[in-house]
């Protein structure tokens, strides 16, 4: 059992191997040769980095294993490059400085020992003196866990209502009008809850650590990882709901004045939540940050609601036209798909074109030893200058993910710039909810979405010429660049389209427990946040230098607040803004 929870022995060689983090393994560096060297790293996840340093490694006559001042950690959580040098290049080692000895691409495991030797005549080798532990195993053995409490779980669930059937029977004929009311609630389209309850989950486990796999958290600058995908997927489910919002409201008679009031008055109270969550460590004005999810929320919301009711119409009379019928909900939303086209039209202006202080225009990089650390202080280009601006330095996110690997500035990831996209990445959304309004069939909705999804797949590809970091527009959270908002749009029209048919059309699953979360987001989101440091949502135990720990810890949150969506939806309690 010891393999699946990445147990290492307390010491060896000397060596505390207690004191290990996550994803941390140690290096004893060995220098034989005749005078001092020094040691310079780059992971594999750092684009166009210069190496950086680690350590100056001096002279040793014996080889003597418990000499431990030439021992040093690094973080295996991605692949690394090594290089030794005879002199000292400052911070960072830029290609064009010749290294005594080069070892290129170390696939390095967490909790493991490894030497690097440098001989006396400069050349150098490798050599596992204990091997690591492989991270994956906790991943098996927290699901084989989970899966054998829960299961226990629905038996015991089956098991009580196998005894307690004929007093239920008597209580639904009892209450036979709560139930009724219960079925016309449920009465709408499953699969929209369910989705927007698998955000929030998912939502929940990443903000809970995920385990601290790497492929869990944000990428670095680009590309596309797991937590990635929950902001986007939320935001596009909120604009599928805002047209069916809309027309019921002015189907009960509501003027379009009093729409746009009660959008603003929402928008205003989810900028207000995002900005008292931003103060949970203490209200101190002088840093506060500013944006942040909510608050993003907020803005797209107030955004596209306001867009949507200008053009919504009461009563739709569909065309007689065969061609026209077919396109009449793209027809119906063409005013929204022209102010989706402006705001595209308008970032890309900005984003190559604005000059920037000391940096190139275009720029989408992350800065800091990005690109050789030619551009040090230009992380995201525009998008970052604008902010910095508007914001100031103090008001904006100061953890980025790239500052980890790229030594990057303060970056805001939900800043102001960023919701010029995140509102036509909404206006999609509302598009899809055109496509429910307009369209009963379930082969002509499906259709369109799957539609939807291809087309903005191929834009994602033309962007990103197909690689992570050298198309036009690189995948990328942090900018909230046009080939993320495609390619995170077109993965919400697809999962929305298996949802949809599994769901609502072949009722091969309810939706349990997803749509109960689904239907309680908001109670969720600021509660996991506002509990994110108590019992017994999250706990210690230990160092908690494991990904089986932190794994466990994080499903374990996840799974309270779905246990707490599941109560609140069994007592019919249901709270949104």
């Amino acid at each position: 059992m010891s393999q699946f929870t990445e147990y290492v022995e307390p010491t060896w060689r000397g060596l505390n191997m207690r004191q290990l983090k996550v994803d941390e393994a140690y290096l004893i560096a060995k220098n034989f040769y005749h005078k001092v060297t020094y040691l310079y790293t780059l992971s594999e996840q750092c684009y166009t980095c210069p190496y950086t340093k680690v350590k100056a490694l001096h002279p040793q006559q014996t080889n003597d294993d418990n000499i431990t001042h030439l021992t040093t950690t690094l973080n295996v959580a991605y692949n690394m490059n090594f290089k030794l040098f005879d002199y000292d290049a400052g911070r960072y080692a830029f290609s064009n400085e010749t290294a005594l000895c080069i070892s290129e691409q170390r696939h390095l495991k967490e909790f493991g020992v490894y030497n690097f030797t440098l001989n006396a005549n400069g050349t150098c080798n490798w050599d596992i003196d204990k091997d690591g532990v492989n991270i994956y195993y906790s991943l098996l053995s927290v699901f084989l866990l989970v899966a054998l409490i829960l299961s226990i779980l629905k038996i015991s669930l089956c098991a009580w209502r196998s005894y307690h059937y004929e007093e239920e029977v008597l209580e639904n004929v009892a209450g036979s009008g709560t139930t009724a009311g219960t079925v016309q609630q449920r009465n709408r389209m499953r699969s929209l809850d369910v989705f927007r309850g698998m955000a929030i989950v998912l939502m929940i486990f990443v903000n809970s650590g995920g385990g601290d796999y790497w492929w869990i958290e944000h990428a670095p600058w680009n590309g596309l990882h797991l937590a990635d995908v929950v902001f986007p997927s939320f935001l596009w489910i909120m604009g599928v709901c805002i047209p069916i919002s809309i027309k019921s409201q002015l189907s009960r008679g509501i003027t379009k004045a009093q729409i746009a009031f009660r959008i603003l008055w929402r928008s205003i109270k989810l900028f207000c939540i995002g900005l008292c969550l931003n103060s949970i460590n203490g209200p101190n004005f002088e840093n506060l940050r500013i944006m942040g999810v909510l608050q993003r929320f907020g803005i797209a919301y107030l955004m596209c609601g306001i867009i949507h009711t200008v053009f919504a119409k009461k009563d739709h009379l569909e065309p007689q036209v065969t061609w026209r019928r077919a396109l009449y909900d793209l027809i119906s939303f063409k005013g929204e798909l022209m102010v989706a086209f402006a705001l595209i039209v308008i970032h890309l202006s900005i984003v190559f074109g604005l000059h920037v202080p000391d940096c190139p225009r275009g720029y989408l990089g992350p800065g800091g030893k990005h690109a050789n650390a030619s551009y040090a202080g230009c992380i995201g280009g525009a998008t970052g200058y604008i902010d910095l601006q508007i914001l100031g330095s103090s008001h904006i996110y100061q953890h980025p993910t790239a500052k980890y690997i790229y030594d990057s500035k303060p970056f805001d990831p939900e800043g102001i710039f960023g919701c010029l996209l995140t509102i036509v990445q909404v206006l999609f959304g509302a598009l899809t909810g055109v496509v429910i309004l307009m369209h009963t069939d379930w082969r002509a909705r499906i259709t369109r979405w799957l539609l939807w999804s291809m087309f903005l797949t191929i834009i994602t590809s033309i962007l990103s010429e197909f690689t992570k970091e050298s198309g036009v527009i690189p995948i990328n959270k942090n900018l909230w660049s046009l080939s993320f908002v495609c390619a995170t749009t077109a993965l919400a029209f697809t999962v929305l389209s298996i949802l949809y048919y599994i769901i609502d059309v072949r009722h091969w699953w309810t939706g349990y427990p997803f749509e109960a979360c689904g239907m309680n987001a908001i109670i969720m989101y600021v509660g996991h946040t506002v509990m994110h440091k108590m019992l017994p949502w999250h706990w210690r135990i230990g160092a908690m230098n494991t990904h089986f720990l932190l794994l466990l810890e994080a499903v374990w949150n996840t799974l309270m607040w779905i246990g707490i969506a599941i109560y609140l939806d069994h007592i019919n309690f249901y709270y949104s803004l």
